[in-house]
């Protein structure tokens, strides 16, 4: 199959499960889960970029809490890589993608509102703060798209539970070293989670959120999750006020290893 005709393949599968032309969307993604794609994570980013159309902006996650750590707490912005997958890595280093300044949370984006949503990251000292892209996503009206990984790797909820702050969440301040793009090196104090002793169960939206809020389609061979954001956090806020560990489980209770 051309290479054309799969990315205009994806692109009308995402519109039919309804990801929005001209608006904002932030990507968890699988490139296993989608079988075998000519052109591989290139193809996927320009099915994306086809269903957003020239006015949309296209998100990945860019996380490197496995690389960027107590004990190597040094972050490059243009050099750091992630390790969320293929295809967020690779959208880092694509030409034209911007990268939010963040040691263990950032975020890259491309398109007409990167940075109105990437700039003012560093101004945060959690993860997912104020000025993050992630709490951003939720004014901008945006969409979330799980692509064939299911419901459980959902950074956004973390931007929530920095509201609810239930008793799991944050740990022990650490400070880090930040590399911005132009080279200029500063040290921050920030104030990282910690999920100690429970394990994440986002899957569980799928409970506070049900169609058109959230949807279920098909793109290529992966299932996929369009979420709307701002029902989103509606929804999980008022459910963390009632039971602030509904999202998690506890290891010690159910006998599991952490993630």
């Amino acid at each position: 199959m051309k290479i054309t005709v799969l990315v205009q393949r994806i692109a009308k599968a995402l519109h039919q499960v309804g990801v929005r032309e001209g608006g904002v969307l932030l990507v968890h993604s699988s490139l296993s889960a989608l079988g075998y794609v000519e052109g591989g994570a290139e193809t996927v980013i320009q099915g994306l970029l086809a269903a957003l159309g020239t006015e949309g902006t296209l998100l990945m996650p860019a996380l490197s809490y496995e690389r960027v750590t107590p004990r190597n707490p040094v972050f490059d912005v243009r050099r750091t890589p992630s390790n969320v997958g293929a295809i967020p890595e690779y959208f880092r280093r694509r030409e034209g993608t911007r990268r939010s300044l963040h040691p263990t949370h950032s975020v890259c984006a491309v398109g007409s509102r990167t940075r109105e949503l990437l700039a003012d990251h560093s101004q945060d000292s959690t993860p997912c703060g104020p000025h993050s892209p992630f709490r951003k996503l939720r004014e901008a009206s945006g969409q979330l798209l799980m692509l064939g990984c299911g419901l459980r790797p959902n950074t956004s909820m973390h931007a929530i539970e920095e509201l609810a702050v239930p008793p799991y969440l944050f740990g022990e301040p650490l400070i880090y070293q930040l590399r911005d793009e132009k080279g200029y090196v500063k040290e921050k104090i920030y104030r990282p989670h910690s999920f100690l002793g429970y394990v994440q169960r986002y899957d569980r939206v799928a409970e506070v959120l049900s169609h058109p809020l959230l949807c279920r389609g098909q793109v290529l061979a992966a299932t996929v999750y369009l979420l709307d954001v701002p029902a989103l956090w509606d929804a999980v806020l008022i459910k963390l006020r009632q039971d602030p560990l509904y999202f998690v489980d506890d290891v010690r209770e159910f006998g599991m290893d952490e993630a």
